[in-house]
């Protein structure tokens, strides 16, 4: 089966909204094996829609609509899929009856163009919208192809098709589809695709498909199999060997579980607590962090020390240091990190001070450049990194990098202790 998302709205054009939901549905078709090979967005525009419509019904299964079926007049995904496929719009009581209650419970007037969310073409199948007004509509063809149009709103659209997509996809394949997801930290995508090369091209029953993330990469394992046993059966033996491939660059298999998740999870395995000490990244990893539940286990305090006198006086960073060295230096994350540590009797702590940017940047040290720290039980490691892309970039990737290279210093250290120096 293949698949197109038609993303419908003006707004998604001139950049005033983001399209979360063409990243979500296309996650969604690699979760069930669907191929996609194309997603376009269009603007409020029933001519250029119909001819979108078109060459999408040309060439894919399944063709999803998102956005356009609001009240207004500049909502015309249902009236536009209605025209063409020849179909009149007819009002279905059970939706009015919702969007009369809505407003009633609210104690509000409905206004007279909220009819048209009701107005649904004439032998589609509704699916029931539970958190807002406008219901999902299916339309299948006699040539055995689906057309879904979606809200635009994505909580709406996901709890759609997580309650009536996702059940009509496995009654239509025939197959059930199980996955897994592998996460993998302090590896580049090309990296790991060359590592991986013979899994990710082999298809057949299971597919491996990659997801580069910032300083991550994500692997969706997905088997098709007539029974969720055999599809685990299909999955799991993959799964190990990527694993096997990959060591430690692997942090998890569990969908939800976050890289500060796995970092907070090995510090209360260890009896470890911690601090950080951030200059460029303001703030930003404590923030990561204490979004952990039960973190208060772990997390002692951190420091926001951006000017060259907070480096000094809250966490001791020599002044000849500063005046040698610079703020943007091995030498000042060291004494960042050290003094940290000691300052709040943590057991670990880490460290980053760098140049985000747009300004501020030289030949000797440009823009992107950062050093983090990481000391672990008084083991100091330092590495340099070069970023590019704008502020929010460079800083997004200071704090990914820091938590990688804090959980490979603490298994390294515990992995010295448990087997000896010789083993690493």
């Amino acid at each position: 089966m293949t698949a197109e998302t038609i993303s419908v709205g003006t707004e998604i054009l001139l950049g005033n909204i983001v399209n979360t939901n063409a990243a979500y549905l296309a996650a969604q078709y690699a979760k069930f094996g669907i191929e996609s090979y194309y997603q376009t967005t269009v603007g409020d525009n029933a001519a250029r829609l119909t001819e979108t419509l078109k060459l999408a019904a040309s060439r894919s299964d399944l063709v999803v609509l998102t956005g356009g079926l609001g009240p207004t007049q500049d909502d015309i995904t249902k009236e536009t899929v209605a025209e063409y496929f020849g179909k009149k719009l007819v009002e279905d009581r059970a939706t009015m009856e919702r969007i009369e209650a809505f407003f009633a419970k609210r104690g509000k007037t409905m206004a007279e163009n909220n009819v048209r969310q009701a107005m649904i073409p004439e032998g589609a199948r509704i699916l029931e919208n539970n958190n807002g007004l406008a219901p999902g509509i299916l339309i299948e063809t006699e040539e055995g192809k689906a057309f879904l149009l979606l809200p635009g709103p994505p909580e709406e659209l996901r709890a759609i098709w997580e309650a009536h997509v996702e059940p009509y996809l496995r009654e239509k394949t025939g197959d059930v589809i199980y996955s897994s997801m592998v996460k993998v930290c302090g590896r580049s995508e090309s990296e790991v695709a060359e590592l991986l090369d013979d899994l990710i091209v082999r298809g057949g029953d299971v597919t491996v498909a990659p997801y580069a993330k910032t300083a991550e990469v994500h692997l969706r394992v997905t088997a098709h199999a007539q029974n969720e046993k055999d599809a685990k059966k299909l999955v799991k033996p993959v799964v190990k060997e990527i694993k096997g491939r990959l060591g430690n660059s692997v942090y998890t298999t569990h969908e939800e579980r976050t890289l500060e998740e796995e970092v907070v999870e090995l510090l209360k395995a260890n009896a470890l607590t911690m601090t950080t000490v951030e200059s460029c990244t303001g703030g930003l990893i404590a923030g990561r962090i204490v979004n952990v539940p039960g973190v208060s286990e772990v997390y002692k305090s951190g420091y926001i020390t951006y000017s060259n006198k907070a480096k000094r006086k809250m966490v001791g960073v020599k002044k000849k240091t500063l005046d040698k060295y610079g703020a943007v230096s091995a030498q000042t994350v060291t004494e960042m990190v050290r003094g940290a540590a000691a300052y709040t009797k943590a057991d670990v702590a880490v460290a980053v001070s760098g140049i985000a940017g747009p300004d501020g940047g030289t030949d000797e040290k440009p823009v992107g450049l950062v050093y983090i720290a990481a000391n672990v039980c008084g083991e100091i490691t330092v590495q340099e990194y070069h970023f590019s892309g704008n502020r929010e970039k460079i800083r997004e990737n200071a704090v990914a990098n820091a938590l990688i290279l804090l959980r490979g210093c603490v298994l390294e250290h515990y992995s010295r202790d448990l087997y000896g120096e010789e083993q690493g």
